[in-house]
């Protein structure tokens, strides 16, 4: 599937800015400001100036909240978010409900304790962001995530991507009959977007700290449904999956 860009030029605005570049300027801006944010169950909130905004706003890491403070703006991230500017950028601290700095390994604890799977969802999260894709909540898709390969405002999301993993947990349960799988690839297919499915392989390395992902696999996998006529006139096989 084609990227499908919202308006004219929008595609040439996004190559004259890439996420990398946005990415890059907002890890360097938090660094220097040594921005601090505000562990809130299931989320960080962080407190920022104009020129910060813009750049989350950009880069498209968090949600703008709503306060009744005028002279202040705040942003709310969620976990993956938060712990990608944590432990991969490096570019953000995060302090606890007890008022102290949380280590990566105290808030990688902490994140587990609210969403099980977060190590594998992490993961996931971090290799496309890695790969300069804009990641968002895919909650209202039935999906985990949506990537775009831009900012939402100038092309829309190109993959519904679901988090499965070799392993005994909740991820496991999903797209296991071909219903599941029928289902799923309609509904994508019904708002534009490709499945992506995801395996994380832990390797055995368990998820007792951060460093365990370095030795985590993933595998990509798109899923379409089978046009008859395309395949015809297209001699080419299927594509295999993509491992890191």
């Amino acid at each position: 599937m084609m990227p499908r860009w919202k308006g004219k030029g929008s595609q040439a605005k996004a190559n004259a800015d890439p996420m990398s570049k946005i990415v890059s300027e907002l890890q360097s801006s938090l660094i220097q400001s040594e921005t601090r944010g505000l562990l809130s169950s299931c989320s960080v909130l962080v407190e920022v100036d104009a020129e910060l905004a813009d750049l989350l706003n950009r880069s498209c890491f968090g949600r703008p909240r709503i306060t009744a403070q005028e002279d202040k703006q705040w942003f709310q991230l969620d976990m993956e978010e938060a712990f990608y500017l944590c432990f991969s950028l490096k570019c953000l601290k995060v302090i606890g409900e007890d008022g102290y700095i949380k280590s990566n390994e105290e808030l990688w604890d902490y994140l587990k304790s609210k969403k099980p799977v977060f190590p594998v969802s992490y993961k996931v999260y971090s290799h496309l962001r890695h790969k300069n894709w804009v990641v968002r909540s895919g909650l209202q898709y039935g999906v985990d995530f949506v990537a775009y390969r831009h900012h939402p405002a100038l092309v829309h999301s190109e993959y519904a991507v679901l988090v499965l993993s070799e392993g005994d947990n909740d991820l496991n349960g999903r797209l296991r009959v071909w219903s599941d799988v029928h289902c799923t690839v309609r509904l994508c297919g019904s708002v534009a977007k490709t499945l992506l499915t995801v395996i994380v392989n832990s390797n055995n390395q368990g998820a007792n700290s951060p460093s365990c992902l370095e030795h985590y696999t993933v595998e990509e996998q798109t899923i379409t449904r089978w046009n008859p006529e395309r395949s015809r006139e297209d001699q080419t096989g299927p594509k295999n999956g993509t491992k890191k």
